[in-house]
């Protein structure tokens, strides 16, 4: 059974920083693609990053860019999103997602974690 959980959320001052990461577990952690994707209130489920199996292809929302970092250590079966300069509108639910290859659509993942809750004041 995949199991992927998430980890590092919590209430943070605009300007601030968080580090979030997703511990996986039920299939071999090197062999699939990860993404990040939020979801806040009222709205749809959007992409925010995705990484390979090996790391060596990354891509982000262009919201996210040069604010946020993707990473995987593939030995402790764990990807992390590191976010600093964040936003009040980067408030939502942060989830990590599996899949077969990067992808920004939500279509390209089969299992999902619970979330974990952002909350950015102003």
């Amino acid at each position: 059974q995949v199991q992927l959980v998430e980890s590092g959320g919590g209430l943070v001052q605009a300007g601030g920083s968080l580090r979030l990461s997703c511990a996986a577990s039920g299939r071999t952690f090197s062999t699939y693609a990860m993404g990040w994707f939020r979801q806040a209130p009222g709205k749809e489920r959007e992409f925010v990053a995705t990484i390979s199996r090996s790391g060596g292809y990354i891509y982000y929302a262009d919201f996210v860019k040069g604010r946020s970092t993707i990473s995987r250590d593939n030995a402790k079966n764990t990807v992390f999103l590191q976010m600093n300069s964040l936003k009040p509108e980067d408030t939502a639910v942060y989830y990590c997602a599996q899949g077969g290859v990067p992808a920004t659509s939500t279509l390209g993942y089969d299992y999902w974690g619970q979330g974990t809750q952002v909350t950015v004041s102003s």
